[in-house]
């Protein structure tokens, strides 16, 4: 995949995320770490997943709500417009939850999606999974 420069990538599971912007150009992708950002994990969650005493998964409800957190903070720069192109990656589940939550404008300048968990590895293989998708 060629990406425009400028563009963000946001790599996530459902505890942690990354983000990059493309340095180089659509013929040679060179990702740059941003700035790490506080995630509000209490921004809301579908509500598809409840925690009770008879399913007690108070881990999957916390990482349901930093995903939603997570793209929460991506709808407000992309409303803000310091993004203008955005590649989601993250962890299946993590992305089917974040999914839940797009604002439409985030949905339109959404490059791609790519399921796979690569939070915690290097630049040069979150570069290579952008290339081969």
């Amino acid at each position: 995949m060629m990406l425009a420069k400028g563009t963000t990538i946001a790599v996530a599971d459902g505890e942690k995320f990354n983000l990059f912007r493309n340095a180089g150009d659509e013929a040679d992708l060179k990702l740059q770490a941003l700035p790490r950002q506080a995630i509000d994990s209490t921004a809301g969650t579908s509500g598809g997943h409840q925690s009770s005493s008879g399913n007690p998964d108070h881990g999957q409800a916390g990482e349901d709500g930093f995903s939603a957190g997570l793209v929460d903070y991506l709808n407000k720069q992309v409303l803000g417009g310091a993004i203008e192109g955005l590649v989601i990656i993250a962890a299946p589940r993590a992305l089917g939850e974040m999914r839940k939550h797009y604002h439409k404008t985030l949905s339109a300048l959404l490059k791609a999606e790519i399921a796979k968990d690569l939070t915690g590895h290097s630049m040069t293989e979150v570069e290579s999974a952008i290339v081969l998708a």
